[in-house]
C-alpha cells in the first residue's frame, strides 16, 4: 500500500525540491512542529525526492521504481526508525536484534495501516542498540540508489531512554562524521529536549499546524468520515492530521483523546474544588505504573486551565473545546477562580511531565499535581488530607 499524499506545507516542499535539483539538499535534516501535523510523512516525501530519478520542482515524479518503493517504505536505501516499547524479558546480546525484529513489525504495520493517531498509550523509545544497528548500517555502501537515508522520528526520546543520553551521543557521532553517501532527517515534536550538539548539526524546519478546512477535507476523503463528524473532529485538531484521528471513535469505544481530556477536566475540577475533596481518589483512578504515557493527558490539563481562564476572562470564542463549554462554565462560577491565577500553572504542570518522563509513580504525580494546583487557584482553601 502506498503512503497517502503529504498534507499542506506547500511552501516547505517547493523549497526542499528546489535545493534537491540544485544538490543543495542539506545532509542532515530536522523537520520540527507540533505532534501529528506531519513531520513524518514530509520526511518519507523528502526521501522519495532523494531517490526519485526525475524530481522536478513539483516533488519527486511518483512514477519511477524507487518512487514506487520510496512510496510504500520498500525501497532498499530508505531506512525508518521509529520509537518502539522495550522488547519485555529481553536485554544484552539478544536485545538488538529484538528491537530490529520489533521495526521490522512496526514498518509493516504502517504500510498496512499508514492513518494513525500520533497519541499511544504506549512507553516508547529510541535505544541505544537501535542506534547502534543504524550506524552499522549507515558505513555499509547503498544497493540501489547513490546514497542512503535515515530516518528517525521523534528524536526527542533519544534522551530519555533510562535517563541515559548514550543513544543520542551515538546518534551524534553519525552527525559528526556522516558516510558522504548518506542523509540522515530527524523529526521532532519537542526539539529543545534533543542534545544541543544534535540539534547544530542539523538543519532545522519548522512545520506549522494545517489549516483546519484541510484537516476536513482529509479526514472526509481518506478516513471516510461523514462532512459533520469530520468538522467536529478537525475543530478540535488544532492544525494536526495526527491530533485529529485521535478523535475519531475506534470501534464502538470512545476516542482515545475524547476520553483524556475528560480525565483532564475531571482532574481540573478536583483541584479547584472548595475544599480539594477527591484529591486521592484521583489519584488512585491511575495505575502504578506506565508514567512516561501521561504526557498527552498533561497536555490535556494544560488545555483546559487555558479554556477555563478563557470562559473568566469573557473570550469564550478562544475556547478550544468548544463542545465542553458549559461544564468549563459551571467550574468557572463555582470555584470563581482567576485568569491571571490560571495562566501561572505551567511551571506545575512542566514538573508533572519531567516526573513522568521520569517515572515516577503516576499516582504520586497526580496527587502532586492536584495538590499543587489546588493551592496554587485556590488560596487559602485546605485540601483533604491538609490541616
Amino acid at each position: 500500500m502506498s503512503l497517502h499524499d503529504v498534507v499542506g506545507h506547500e511552501e516547505v516542499r517547493r523549497n526542499l525540491a528546489r535545493s534537491r535539483l540544485t544538490g543543495s539538499l542539506p545532509s542532515s535534516l530536522l523537520f520540527h512542529g507540533p505532534r501529528g501535523v506531519g513531520k513524518q510523512r514530509l520526511a518519507l516525501w523528502t526521501a522519495q525526492l532523494q531517490l526519485c530519478e526525475a524530481p522536478s520542482e513539483g516533488g519527486p515524479c511518483g512514477a519511477c521504481r524507487p518512487c514506487r518503493m520510496a512510496a510504500s517504505i520498500e525501497h532498499p536505501d530508505l531506512h525508518l526508525y521509529l520509537p518502539l516499547p522495550r522488547p519485555r524479558g529481553v536485554s544484552g546480546n539478544r536485545l538488538g536484534d529484538a528491537l530490529e525484529a520489533a521495526r521490522a513489525d512496526a514498518l509493516e504495520e504502517l504500510r498496512a495501516r499508514p492513518l494513525r493517531p500520533s497519541h499511544t498509550d504506549d512507553v516508547r523509545g529510541l535505544y541505544l542498540d537501535t542506534i547502534q544497528s543504524l550506524r552499522r548500517r549507515a558505513h555499509v555502501r547503498p544497493t540501489m540508489a547513490p546514497l542512503q537515508i535515515f530516518i528517525v522520528t521523534d528524536a526527542e526520546l533519544l534522551v530519555p531512554q533510562e535517563s541515559s543520553p548514550e543513544a543520542a551521543n551515538a546518534l551524534l557521532k553519525l552527525l559528526e562524521e556522516p558516510p558522504a553517501d548518506t542523509q540522515l532527517i530527524l523529526t521532532s515534536s519537542e526539539p529543545g529536549r534533543l542534545l544541543p550538539t544534535v540539534r547544530s548539526r542539523t538543519v532545522p524546519q519548522h512545520m506549522a499546524p494545517l489549516p483546519e478546512e484541510k484537516v476536513t477535507s482529509f479526514l472526509m476523503s481518506e478516513a471516510g468520515l461523514p462532512d459533520e463528524e469530520a468538522r467536529r473532529v478537525a475543530s478540535l485538531s488544532q492544525g494536526s492530521i495526527g491530533r485529529a484521528l485521535g478523535f475519531v471513535p475506534d470501534g464502538d469505544g470512545p476516542a482515545p483523546l475524547d476520553v483524556l481530556r475528560l480525565q483532564a477536566l475531571d482532574l481540573v475540577e478536583v483541584a479547584l474544588r472548595d475544599r480539594g475533596s477527591g484529591r486521592f481518589s484521583a489519584a488512585l483512578s491511575f495505575p502504578p505504573a506506565g508514567a512516561r504515557g501521561m504526557l498527552d493527558l498533561f497536555s490535556f490539563v494544560e488545555e483546559t486551565l487555558r479554556d477555563l481562564a478563557a470562559v473568566a476572562t469573557g473570550a469564550e470564542a478562544e475556547v478550544l473545546g468548544k463542545d465542553l463549554l458549559s461544564r468549563l462554565r459551571g467550574i468557572a462560577t463555582r470555584s470563581g477562580v482567576e485568569a491571571g491565577l490560571l495562566s501561572s500553572t505551567l511551571p506545575v504542570l512542566e514538573d508533572a511531565r519531567e516526573m513522568a518522563r521520569g517515572n515516577v509513580n503516576p499516582q504520586l504525580i497526580v496527587s502532586d499535581l492536584v495538590g499543587r494546583l489546588h493551592r496554587m487557584l485556590r488560596p487559602g482553601s485546605v485540601m483533604e488530607g491538609e490541616t
